[in-house]
């Protein structure tokens, strides 16, 4: 079974969305914690959390993968910006305690120009802060395109990070098929190389999501920029191996395509049709 599913909106509460998502025929979904591009956090009612974990348990969903905001950078280069980030991820995770066994997910940073050996300490302090032994979620590095600054581009720096963690078993990866791709990974080409030195690099163990877009950009571009499933560089063949790829099963995939809820059910529909090839 393929667990597969879109960002929701969190606009009319936590049950409303995995009924959304029921709806939509998926099986897992991902949601901002907070306003993706900054702002407060909307309020967690006890009983809608509930109302959401119940929903989810019965339904059989996979795990969930939550979202930080864009605007969290861990390794900015102002003082001010790194503690306004750090303070963001504290409470991300205290809230997160609130759907207990899921995902949270977010971009490693943008080192604005003092290099990745400066920032990914930066990072590893920022969880080490964060994260606590008794915690129910884990928290997952995204990989990223490399476009300006970013960190998180090679899985060498996602090894990095992880490495310098005082709970390594509290930290994972969301691999991200628009920026590998972007990135330089060709996983078109050659998805059991990419997957090998995944392994290689983190380890397979590590790798607990992926978020499932096409890219309009050529492999190797660095520009990040997501297209619907089968009309990008990437193509529908070639992520219908990916995402069938026995390596990756079992973990939840979040469509992050550009897309409105009709595109989005016709895209979950495709990709569960993947599982079984005469439906």
């Amino acid at each position: 079974m393929i667990d597969i599913g879109c960002h929701l909106s969190v606009t009319e509460g936590y049950a409303a969305m995995a009924s959304r998502m029921l709806r939509f025929g998926g099986t897992t979904f991902a949601f901002f914690t907070r306003p993706p591009r900054g702002g407060r956090a909307k309020e967690i009612r006890p009983e809608d959390a509930d109302s959401m974990n119940r929903i989810v348990r019965e339904a059989g969903f996979g795990k969930l993968v939550a979202h930080g905001s864009y605007t969290m950078n861990l390794c900015g280069a102002k003082a001010e910006t790194r503690a306004n980030a750090l303070d963001m991820l504290c409470q991300d995770l205290e809230r997160m305690e609130a759907f207990p066994g899921n995902y949270y997910n977010f971009h490693p940073g943008s080192h604005v120009g003092a290099g990745t050996a400066a920032a990914i300490p930066m990072i590893a302090d920022a969880l080490n802060a964060s994260l606590w032994s008794g915690m129910h979620c884990t928290v997952l590095l995204e990989t990223m395109s490399g476009k300006g600054s970013e960190v998180g581009a090679t899985f060498e720096e996602l090894r990095e990070i992880i490495d310098r963690v005082a709970f390594p078993e509290k930290v994972g990866v969301c691999l991200d098929t628009c920026h590998i791709w972007d990135a330089g990974y060709d996983i078109a080409g050659d998805p059991d190389g990419v997957l090998q030195h995944f392994d290689e690099v983190i380890g397979l163990d590590k790798l607990a999501a992926v978020h499932l877009n096409d890219s309009k950009n050529p492999c190797g571009s660095k520009k990040d920029r997501h297209e619907k499933l089968g009309e990008g560089q990437i193509g529908m063949e070639a992520l219908r191996r990916f995402v069938t790829h026995p390596l990756l099963a079992g973990r939840p995939f979040i469509l992050e395509t550009p897309n409105d809820d009709e595109g989005y059910i016709r895209e979950i529909a495709i990709v569960k049709s993947w599982e079984d090839p005469d439906r």
